[in-house]
């Protein structure tokens, strides 16, 4: 199963101030069907869980994807993926968890936990699964909450395109290079829980490039990604709908339930 994830503007890199709300701790779960097959993958269904939650010294994120995809033979696979981080609050330490599941076999599991020396700085990666080992990170590199406050920040101050070297853990190779196309920025809409109505949203197209398989092109966003997932972010940080490319087929995601959880601190 693909893996569930310093600001440029055509090329320049520029200073963005604080303008987003701040990030809603919250709990959600999203309806998931198939929107587009391009392979072997015939059928597709399932649902995701999510859960931000403030826990006084970082932000808690759990995340539990569980699908039936069935191919062109009829059968069925069941896949799991369930992913938890904790990070600090400050941005620069992250403790990462994750574990993937084919009919109830484990087939990845990865385990760490990451430090920046100062924001903006370079890093580690300390995994302790699949094996042990230490991966350097280069300066810029961010963590998942950071870098969702960073794209807010850029669509609040009407910025187009983001490209961000991302680590979240989700992979035993490390970091990422993530490529933002902001689509549009806009007012309070019609939202479909109550806790969103008055708060701006946007559309945003997110594509994940794996840094050890640069294929054709060594710019981000100028080849292929490994993963995309086209998303409304509202100004929170709650995404209430998604679409997510694995690249032999496209999932929809629609959220349908939702809740707003207390700041503990």
């Amino acid at each position: 199963m693909p893996r569930l994830g310093l600001l440029v503007t055509l090329g320049c890199f520029c200073a963005i101030p604080a303008l987003a709300a701040p990030l809603a701790a919250h709990r959600a779960h999203y309806e998931l069907t198939m929107q587009e097959t391009r392979g072997d993958v015939t059928a597709a269904s399932g649902s995701m869980d999510y859960q931000f939650e403030d826990v006084c010294e970082g932000w808690a994120t759990r995340q539990r994807l569980d699908m039936v995809l069935t191919n062109s033979d009829g059968q069925d696979i069941h896949m799991v993926s369930d992913y938890a981080t904790l990070e600090s609050k400050d941005g620069l330490h992250m403790q990462f968890h994750m574990r993937q599941t084919t009919d109830t076999a484990v087939t990845e599991q990865v385990d760490g936990e990451a430090t920046l020396s100062k924001a903006g700085g370079a890093g580690v990666a300390h995994y302790s699964a699949p094996e042990d080992k230490v991966i350097q990170l280069e300066p810029g590199t961010v963590f998942p909450t950071p870098h969702t406050e960073t794209i807010l920040d850029a669509a609040a101050a009407g910025k187009k395109f983001v490209t961000l070297p991302l680590f979240d853990g989700t992979s035993e190779h490390g970091p990422q290079d993530t490529f933002v196309t902001i689509l549009n920025w806009r007012g309070a809409s019609a939202a479909p829980f109550k806790p969103l109505e008055t708060l701006p949203s946007g559309r945003f197209q997110l594509s994940f490039f794996d840094k050890t398989n640069k294929g054709d092109s060594d710019q981000a966003g100028a080849g292929t990604p490994d993963y995309a997932v086209g998303m409304r972010y509202w100004e929170n940080g709650v995404s209430d709908a998604m679409a997510m490319d694995f690249g032999d087929f496209i999932m929809k995601g629609v959220m349908k339930s939702f809740e707003l959880l207390p700041h503990h601190c």
